[in-house]
């Protein structure tokens, strides 16, 4: 792994974390060191497993967990190794004792360094949902702008949810963590997404690029370019890169089916059913993904080829389903899944599921109730024949779109929706004004139209 380019002494704030606990520190011996040299409370044999899993995790690789578990076996007094086990176990669903790892962690990190309790308080209001989670997150990011898991964490990502709702907020962090890492290949692909999320996507695929020259299996960097290809229509091309990349690194990827989506709607945009579905039954169908991913990346890719024409026959959507929490669909936790399971619901045809997701959303957060109701109610009305009343509840949604979160490539799909809804109900007027807006902007949207294929 690649240093950072800056140093700074001692966890970036200051050269001494003082008091007590830097003397129990210097006492012990445990002056160990992660990637990016910030100090670890632990043994040498310890540290050396976290640094695996730190590598893992920046990577947006799977099995960071193994590594881990063994850091916090072999020291038990491991504060940040059990801050990061609770972690993953609250974000990724992960069969892990969180409660118990994060009361490991604070009381271990009573004894630790001054960074390292702070990243154990800012993990565990996180984990609880304190009400200022992400005010904690930030300050513990500004007192120690090396701590490469915070940002992490801090920032959505193809891995981790992020603590920061808002995009440009999380822009405005990731861009002033570059005086700190400079060139730095994980966090020019950190870079490179936010790049291509502002719509600047040659210098995202510069950023990326770079990276993946100085690691090939740099997740974020392949992420990021894979969005800036698709936004650039550059699916020839985007969608050889992804082959290729996608075989080297399917055995390591964490999240291996959203590359495959991501290649999937290459095809999709160059006009090969075969390639969709043969890709579906390859790396989308619940032979190989199931749980969130099959709702996030296979059920949206069913709805995508059933608005494209590009599935003839019945969609395999009930199979995707059956690997699929039904809570998910019911009281789906965030705003992005619940847009995708409206998407999953429409694509069984399944009005009644719709309205009962709606009447949950109607009793969940403001964004719920502002955001999902209407959209279930637009793909009951799709469902059940009434075309134009879909478009028109559709259209009113169309300006908080964003709010979803979620990528770009993702949200299109409630445009695509639109536009199928549209020329349904016999809106021809409308749809081609859609249809031309789109052509004029150069974005990926403008190659789903089937006269308008990119070569």
């Amino acid at each position: 792994m690649r240093q950072s380019p800056t140093h700074h002494g001692d966890d970036a704030r200051s050269s001494s974390t003082g008091g007590a606990s830097a003397l129990l520190v210097t006492e012990a011996g445990h002056h160990q060191r992660d990637i990016y040299d910030l100090r670890l409370t632990t043994t040498p044999e310890a540290a050396a497993q976290f640094r695996d899993a730190q590598e893992r995790l920046l990577k947006v690789q799977d099995g960071a967990e193994a590594p881990l578990r063994r850091a916090v076996a072999q020291d038990p007094d491991f504060a940040i190794a059990h801050a990061t086990l609770a972690l993953l176990g609250n974000e990724f669903d992960m069969c892990v004792d969180g409660g118990g790892h994060l009361h490991r962690a604070q009381r271990s990190a009573l004894r630790a360094t001054e960074r390292e309790r702070s990243f154990v308080s800012a993990v565990s209001a996180r984990i609880r949902g304190d009400h200022d989670h992400q005010a904690r997150l930030l300050r513990h990011i500004a007192d120690y702008p090396r701590d490469s898991l915070a940002l992490t964490i801090a920032v959505p990502t193809i891995a981790f949810s992020g603590s920061i709702e808002i995009p440009e907020q999380a822009w405005t962090v990731v861009e002033r963590a570059r005086t700190t890492f400079g060139s730095d290949w994980w966090y020019a692909g950190l870079l490179a997404f936010v790049r291509q999320e502002q719509g600047h996507y040659a210098e995202a695929a510069e950023l990326a690029s770079g990276a993946l020259a100085t690691e090939p299996a740099a997740g974020h960097a392949a992420h990021a370019l894979s969005h800036a290809f698709y936004e650039m229509n550059r699916h020839r091309e985007g969608l050889r890169w992804l082959e290729g990349w996608i075989q080297d690194n399917r055995r390591t990827a964490f999240m291996p089916s959203h590359f495959s989506w991501h290649a999937a709607l290459h095809e999709l945009a160059l006009g090969d059913e075969t390639a969709v579905r043969l890709r579906y039954v390859r790396e989308l169908s619940p032979d190989s993904v199931q749980g969130v991913r099959a709702l996030v990346d296979s059920a949206s890719l069913l709805w995508r080829a059933r608005l494209d024409d590009a599935w003839p026959g019945a969609l395999p959507i009930d199979e995707v389903l059956s690997v699929v929490d039904e809570e998910l669909l019911v009281r789906p936790p965030t705003t992005f899944v619940a847009m995708h399971a409206a998407v999953a619901l429409a694509a069984r045809g399944d009005a009644v599921g719709l309205r009962r997701l709606g009447r949950s959303a109607a009793l969940d957060s403001p964004a719920h109730r502002e955001l999902v109701v209407p959209l279930t109610a637009a793909m009951a009305a799709l469902v059940d024949g009434h075309a134009d009343r879909a478009a028109q509840i559709l259209m009113r949604l169309m300006p908080e779109v964003e709010r979803f979160g979620g990528s770009k490539a993702q949200r299109e799909i409630i445009e695509l929706t639109l536009l199928h809804a549209l020329l349904e109900s016999g809106h021809a007027r409308a749809a081609q004004q859609m249809i031309q807006h789109a052509l004029d902007r150069p974005t990926a949207i403008s190659s789903w139209f089937p006269a308008q294929r990119s070569s």
